[in-house]
């Protein structure tokens, strides 16, 4: 075996010792039952607790063997991939070292090419541990075969294959982890806002795993600004100097966007694999949350879905509450592989095309999982602007004397908070490539605006059309090392899908809606100088055209010119200010450090600077800018990765 003179010596006998220890051990098995029968006329009680005692060391000495076993499978098919990749085991660029125990990777990326997969129930401690190995020798991976061959969970030490693809005739990530962007770190804080699972806390109930995840996290910001929203950035209350909050600092901590999640899944048949995945944290705001006492903040859904993943077909199926297909992805189109940034603030960055919602998500892959192809229903929400209108809860006073209904506040076990009127979902359709070098996207959006007009006795219903396209790269200029992403989305009506939440339509005067074109953007650089530390620097960018209408001397839409600007740049002037959003952009560096690592999991500290900048639509008066600076700091114990 050519690899073979990369394990180290150590291994080999311990692996030899093992398996002659197994094969006595396995041999007094077979004898031991006979024995018993012989002592059972003296001494039957104890002849069963030894032949207990003896299943006990039999069963002990397996599951050490299946380690040893699995520790030398790793190496060897890690060590294949570095000489694919032209370095060589022990030389910089590997990051793989040879020990019989060292299975715990931290340097995270390289180590997708050393996932494995075996046969068995998925537990080792009780599974068959003899599979027929096939060498994929063009990708540098160990398989196996059979029909129970699924991928590696193996305890508190070894880095599971993500287990929401359950191919086991070949394991994608690790083929598609071959363009030089990979899958995500666990440890990463991208991977934690995507939703990874755990590499410990791995359970096995039958034929079900349950795969935990999550952290305990300590944020505070402090900024030039008086923004109450913590470490969520709501750029657009950015204050203007006519209001007090813009000259005075404010200073904000909190430990509600502490995270857990819950996988389970199990294996249908040999090509097909169901999971569910759960993720909470307590971002919510109940009734009884304040301020100053108890901060109570509630508990809330992130993420809660089931997928289907069929490797006969190469087709996969996603129902439930999840990352928007819109969100640009690094891998494939797979679900908790969504490319964030590694930013401490809970917003992430403006210009970030994101949504958390409903979907039943359909994608096929192509070409040895190259190629993507995926369509995806999606809750639509329509976030309207109603400048110049007055606006009761909904209803919409226009100038012709109608009312206009876009919304209705929520009843039952729903917020009192405005539903807008929705006539269809949001339809998107996504194509992704994973050549050898990068990860691309181009993506797609069709959005249906409703909403019905109407006076005594009669009435008439509006639907606009809005939609729009963009797409997303992650580059890895160094593969693990330094990577570049970019992503962009433009259209009409989907102003809701970036980060600073600017409208997605106004009113025409006669009530119809009308979608308000916008544009949202981000870059970044990431880099990983070692295994332990993370620094990135990212740009975004959101903005927003304009809509209006004029009615009988009076200005109604978004960004009008007739608007008052007058007062915006007064302290406590009583003059307008209207100032609609036309644009935010930010700028931001920070670095993460894990000075923990081990089998008790990983700690993690993190610092930001970030600078924010709004400017609004010129009116009457002008068109005036605010600007706010930010210091995030941020502790992190994840107890699973």
């Amino acid at each position: 075996m050519r690899s073979s003179r990369f394990i180290s010596a150590a291994t080999l006998r311990h692996a030899r010792n093992w398996l002659f220890v197994g094969t006595v051990l396995a041999s007094g098995a077979v004898f031991g039952p006979a024995c018993g029968v012989a002592h059972a006329a003296e001494d039957e009680s104890a002849s069963l607790d030894v032949l207990e005692q003896q299943m006990a060391r039999i069963q002990a000495e397996q599951r050490e063997l299946a380690k040893t076993m699995l520790s030398m499978q790793k190496q060897i098919a890690a060590h294949r991939a570095a000489l694919m990749h032209g370095s060589k085991p022990g030389t910089p660029g590997s990051h793989h070292t040879l020990t019989a125990h060292n299975t715990a990777h931290t340097t995270a990326p390289e180590d997708s090419r050393g996932w494995s997969e075996h046969g068995g129930d998925g537990d080792m401690g009780t599974g068959t541990t003899t599979t027929a190995m096939n060498t994929h020798t063009g990708h540098g991976l160990h398989h196996v075969t059979g029909p129970d061959a699924q991928p590696v969970f193996s305890g508190t030490t070894d880095r599971e294959v993500d287990s929401v693809i359950g191919h086991r005739a070949e394991d994608i990530i690790s083929r598609i982890a071959e363009n030089g962007v990979g899958p995500h770190a666990r440890e990463t804080v991208g991977a934690q806002a995507a939703g990874a699972l755990g590499d410990h806390g791995i359970f096995h109930m039958g034929p079900v795993t349950l795969i935990l995840g999550g952290f305990l996290d300590a944020s505070t910001v402090l900024a030039n600004r008086h923004v109450a929203s913590g470490t969520f950035n709501y750029w657009q209350d950015m204050p203007y100097p006519n209001e007090s909050r813009y000259h005075t600092n404010n200073f904000e901590g909190s430990a509600r966007y502490s995270r857990i999640s819950l996988m389970a899944r199990g294996n249908v048949d040999a090509h097909s694999t169901i999971s569910g995945f759960y993720e909470m944290d307590f971002g919510a705001g109940a009734a009884t949350t304040d301020a100053y006492e108890s901060n109570s903040y509630a508990f809330r859904m992130r993420q809660l879905y089931m997928a289907y993943d069929n490797s006969d077909w190469n087709f996969h199926f996603l129902a439930g509450q999840a990352w928007s297909m819109l969100t640009p992805g690094r891998i494939g189109i797979i679900p908790r592989q969504e490319s964030l940034p590694e930013t401490i603030e809970s917003s992430m960055l403006a210009g970030q095309t994101w949504a958390r919602q409903l979907q039943f998500r359909f994608v096929k892959d192509f070409l040895q999982h190259r190629l993507w192809l995926g369509l995806s229903i999606e809750n639509s929400a329509t976030l309207y602007d109603t400048t110049g209108f007055t606006n009761n809860d909904g209803t919409v006073t226009l100038p012709t004397g109608r009312t206009a209904t876009i919304s209705s506040n929520g009843t039952g076990l729903t917020n009192d908070a405005p539903f807008s009127n929705e006539i269809a979902p949001d339809v998107i359709a996504k194509v992704a490539w994973d050549p050898s070098w990068g990860h691309y996207e181009a993506e797609g959006i069709l959005h249906f605006p409703h909403d019905r007009v109407a006076s005594v006795g009669t009435g008439r219903n509006n639907t606009a059309i809005a939609g729009g396209g963009g797409g997303s790269m992650v580059l890895p200029i160094i593969p693990h090392k330094l990577e570049m992403r970019l992503a962009g989305l433009a259209g009409v009506g989907i102003g809701r899908y970036g980060s600073v939440l600017l409208p997605d339509a106004t009113l025409k005067s006669t009530g119809e809606p009308v979608p308000i074109p916008s544009v949202q953007t981000t870059g970044g650089i990431i880099a990983h100088p070692t295994p332990l530390v993370d620094v990135y620097g990212y740009f975004g960018y959101q903005a927003a055209g304009r809509r209006y209408s004029n009615y009988e001397g009076g200005s109604y839409g978004y960004g009008n010119p007739n608007y008052s600007n007058a007062g915006c740049e007064v302290e406590l002037s009583t003059l307008g200010c209207t100032a609609n959003t036309r644009s935010v952009m930010e700028a931001t560096v920070g670095a993460w450090y894990r000075f923990l690592k081990g089998k008790y999991g990983t700690v993690e500290a993190g610092a930001q600077l970030a600078y924010s900048r709004r400017d609004a639509w010129k009116g009457q008066g002008g068109g005036p800018d605010t600007s706010m600076s930010q210091i995030f700091l941020d502790f992190r114990y994840l107890p699973f990765q």
